[in-house]
């Protein structure tokens, strides 16, 4: 992998390697773009079998993220971090506080918050080397659980779809598969149930099968999920679902769902808009949780504002439905077209000279 050439390609602005032997530390944080304001993105930690995959992942992460929080009209860039360790076994309280220290280093332009292998609890130990922290649990002054959010915000994109497919907004009657029954994806069937949209939904851990029954919720087999009659189909765990192979088993008319990344190309993407299926772009409908930790920035967290902002998603996916039907284009090229345009517009005002 050429580093530099790739960074060239993407508008990555900087990429930092991070390591301090003594407590077994090898991270990287990658600043994707700041346009709009400070990089803010997780910090992933995941045992990497090798740097260059690290490197890899932390550049298309934070890229993703600029295109997430521009988007969602957030004050807020691009960044990401990955820390190369297990997270079960091999993260220590020296190991997150030297992660901080790093972070303090880059002046405010990097604010990092949770990811996969990393939680609030964590984020408490970065706190006490760097203030460029957001995410922090409630009882710490920080906004806590980003599931909460993140789920109203992919039912609100559902919402929106439902107005665009049926000509309604409502939800009631409607079937919805979704594929993952983790935090966030309960988060939105409680949305869903409150509508009286009937639910059928997949995972491969027993723990989340059970609460689904619990929940008096349909559950099928990991691969049968692709064949449900249903109206929605939502991915709500790993990336990359939606392809060549999956895409003609499907029988919904949307496909919204929380996971990142779920087209495995951009041709999935053609192919969903070719066939009829209204995609609702992952990184919009999963933004509530960058929403949510945005409410910190400035000031005391406040729950109402990001609830607010969140539930702006409704009228951002219809925004990407327009653009997708007046350009004639899939919704995941409208979407990235709409981040794009908005980070155009705002860098045409930064050429204007603005003293101290």
């Amino acid at each position: 992998m050429e580093v530099f050439d790739y960074m060239g390609s993407w508008g990555h602005e900087q990429l930092m390697m991070c390591t301090d032997v003594e407590v077994g530390l090898r991270a990287v944080i990658a600043i994707h773009d700041t346009t709009l304001g400070p990089a803010c993105g997780g910090l992933r930690i995941w045992p990497y079998e090798s740097e260059t995959e690290a490197v890899q992942d932390a550049l298309r992460l934070s890229r993703a993220m600029t295109y997430k929080s521009a988007a969602a009209d957030l004050p807020l860039g691009g960044g990401k971090a990955v820390l190369i360790a297990d997270s079960h076994t091999q993260k220590t309280e020296a190991l997150l506080r030297s992660y901080g220290r790093f972070v303090e280093t880059l002046g405010g332009r990097y604010l990092t918050t949770t990811d996969v292998g990393s939680t609030g609890r964590d984020l408490e130990y970065v706190r006490q080397e760097t203030a460029h922290v957001v995410g922090l649990p409630t009882t710490a002054g920080g906004s806590g659980d980003t599931s909460i959010m993140t789920g109203l915000g992919i039912y609100m994109g559902m919402k929106a779809c439902a107005r665009q497919v049926w000509g309604t907004e409502s939800l009631a009657g409607k079937k919805v598969a979704m594929q993952g029954f983790g935090k966030v994806a309960t988060y939105t069937a409680h949305h869903l149930l409150k509508e009286d949209a009937q639910l059928v939904v997949t995972d491969v851990y027993d723990e989340a099968m059970d609460r689904a029954r619990d929940m008096g919720i349909a559950v099928v087999g990991a691969d049968k999920i692709y064949d449900q009659e249903c109206d929605i189909f939502s991915p709500c765990a790993l990336g990359g679902i939606i392809n060549k192979d999956t895409i003609p088993r499907l029988k919904a008319q949307v496909v919204a769902g929380g996971a990142n990344n779920q087209l495995a190309t951009s041709k999935d993407g053609e192919e969903l808009h070719r066939r009829g299926i209204l995609y609702a772009p992952d990184y919009i409908l999963n933004s509530g949780g960058i929403i949510n930790v945005s409410a910190e920035i400035g000031g005391p967290y406040n729950a109402d504002r990001a609830r607010e902002k969140t539930e702006r998603i409704y009228e951002i996916i219809g925004r990407v439905i327009e653009i997708s039907q007046s350009q004639e284009v899939p919704t995941s090229l409208a979407a990235d077209r709409m981040a794009e345009q908005r980070l155009a517009s705002v860098r045409s005002i930064k050429k204007l000279y603005r003293p101290g």
